[in-house]
């Protein structure tokens, strides 16, 4: 409602104030001399150059002709066709965003894809400012103007109703790319985790070609322009090659996509969870529940580990008995402890290992090896402690010792020094 009444009395303005200060500039009379007559020796003299009028300007003449309005000057007669073009765009929105987006907002609804969902509330806003603003250019074009004043109209129209068009384009791509988003993650693709980047990547994009087209559109020549930029260009680029790196970086992390948003990774010195993957830098979530920004460069020069995606849980340890073990009970405890390992269901029998491997420094060295079929990390802690435990038993059952590095020194006796000899003396 607010929104409303500030374009209806922003068109009013507009219209009323432009035109008064027409009349003011000349007189009713001075107008109707400039007849077509006029216009066509202009023309024909070279002082200047005709101009075709665009498709708003030609509907404005139509509706004036058949209401047999007179094309110079500005009547009462004008600036009441100027209110209705006001009042009908008015009126025209109205309509559009209650009535026909009502309905595709409902149709919608009754859709299968969420697509539509989103695309018509992204489009609403963006079609009913240019309805209106259709209507106060066209309530300007019914009122006779300078030429420097109709030149400024339909420049500022150009433009606005450029990036209106570009606007409503921008949200609809925007729509589109949210929803190829949604389904990636419900299907739960690789290409979800760097969705967000590459929604960043092609809207960018999308601008840059868009700002170009309405610089286009506005007369200048863009070949030109971006000639002009490219030695500037150059030095920006030597200037910014650490963020083009970065974005270089960002590329080869989407190709390979060694990671995803939500997963815990090692990235060179660096461990945490990762919580966005951006154009220039990935940020992580560390232990510490620190935030750590990593540039996309580093990202894609370092070793990655992914600590999310394992298979499954291998583990690997030595346990060292102390070397007063006899050999029987050497076996015996190999034994159990192998039987232990097998004993759990949570553990791949075909891949578990226990063999008396070493003579160590100070221990007798038993080497362990055993494999969990679930990647899951918790319940791999919770089984791996029921088998240090019971393996604790097992040694403490029998008697032996768990070994520690120790030393012996072993002091050999002194030979008895020979008695004197007296008669040496």
């Amino acid at each position: 409602m607010i929104l409303r009444r500030i374009l209806l009395t922003l068109g009013f303005t507009l219209v009323v104030g432009i035109g008064w200060a027409q009349d003011a500039a000349k007189t009713a009379a001075a107008a109707e001399k400039t007849t077509a007559t006029e216009a066509a020796a202009v023309v024909v003299t070279g002082q200047a150059t005709a101009r075709t009028p665009d498709f708003l300007e030609h509907i404005v003449d139509v509706v004036l002709e058949s209401l047999h309005v007179s094309n110079s000057g500005n009547t009462v007669t004008h600036y009441v066709i100027a209110m209705v073009f006001l009042v009908g765009a008015l009126f025209m929105r109205h309509v559009l965003t209650k009535i026909v987006f009502g309905f595709l907002k409902r149709l919608a609804a009754r859709t299968r894809t969420t697509l539509d969902d989103k695309l018509f509330p992204a489009l609403e806003t963006p079609a009913a400012t240019l309805i209106m603003l259709l209507g106060i250019v066209a309530a300007l074009k019914v009122l006779k103007l300078s030429e420097a004043s109709d030149g400024a109209v339909r420049v500022g129209s150009t433009i606005a109703l450029s990036l209106v068009l570009f606007w409503g384009l921008l949200r609809a791509f925007g729509s589109v790319l949210d929803h190829a988003g949604e389904l990636a993650r419900a299907k739960q693709l690789g290409i979800a985790a760097f969705m967000p980047w590459i929604k960043k990547s092609l809207l960018t994009v999308f601008f840059v070609v868009g700002l170009l087209m309405i610089v286009q559109s506005m007369g200048f020549d863009v070949k030109a322009l971006l000639a002009g930029l490219g030695i500037g260009g150059l030095a920006f680029a030597l200037a910014a090659q650490d963020t083009i790196a970065n974005i270089f970086g960002s590329i080869v992390v989407a190709i390979d996509q060694p990671f995803k948003i939500g997963e815990f990774v090692r990235i060179g010195p660096f461990l945490g969870g990762v919580e966005d993957i951006g154009l220039r830098s990935t940020k992580l979530r560390a232990l510490d529940k620190s935030l750590v920004t990593i540039p996309n460069k580093t990202v894609a020069a370092e070793a990655i580990t992914n600590l999310s995606r394992f298979t499954q849980r291998r583990v690997e340890q030595v346990i060292g008995l102390t070397y007063d073990t006899p050999a029987a009970k050497m076996d015996e405890i190999v034994a159990e402890i192998r039987r232990i390992i097998e004993s759990k269901p949570e553990i791949i029998t075909s891949e578990t290992h226990v063999y008396f491997r070493d003579y160590s420094a100070s221990s007798l060295d038993i080497w362990i090896v055993y494999v969990f079929a679930s990647p899951d990390f918790v319940q791999h802690m919770k089984i791996r402690q029921q088998i240090n435990l019971e393996i604790m038993r097992a040694v403490e059952a029998r008697g032996l010792s768990f070994a520690f590095p120790t030393q012996t020194v072993h002091v050999a006796s002194l030979p008895t020094p020979a008695p004197a000899n007296p008669a040496t003396n």
